[in-house]
């Protein structure tokens, strides 16, 4: 049970990527630069936590479906983890948000020529 969350987390990256190859929306598309953005976003966040460690604003919090295995003083395994999920999902969101705002306004303008 020690190891859900980490195997949660690894199986969302999983189906993100899936995604992403279906529709060729992040790594798929560009893979340098969507590796230069995962790491940027995965080592600000990963700054930002350790920042609020450091402050004692975050505090690990303890669960049976966490590995309990820390990589400093209150930051989980599954923390760095995590971060490249939320990483990941945001800019497969967006850059598939971004795909379907692009073809909106070219079906809005043929109905608009339909009418006149």
């Amino acid at each position: 049970m020690g190891v859900l969350y980490l195997a949660s987390l690894l199986l969302g990256i999983a189906c993100m990527l899936l995604l992403d190859h279906r529709f060729r929306l992040f790594f798929w598309r560009d893979a340098k630069a969507a590796a230069i953005v995962t790491a940027v976003g995965v080592l600000f966040l990963l700054g930002w936590d350790l920042a609020g460690i450091g402050l004692g604003i975050f505090l690990r919090g303890e669960g049976t479906i966490a590995t309990g295995l820390l990589l400093a003083p209150e930051l989980p395994l599954e923390e760095p983890v995590f971060l490249l999920f939320l990483v990941l999902c945001t800019m497969v969101l967006y850059t598939g948000a971004r795909r379907i705002m692009e073809r909106i306004p070219a079906k809005r303008s043929e109905k608009e020529r339909a009418r006149v």
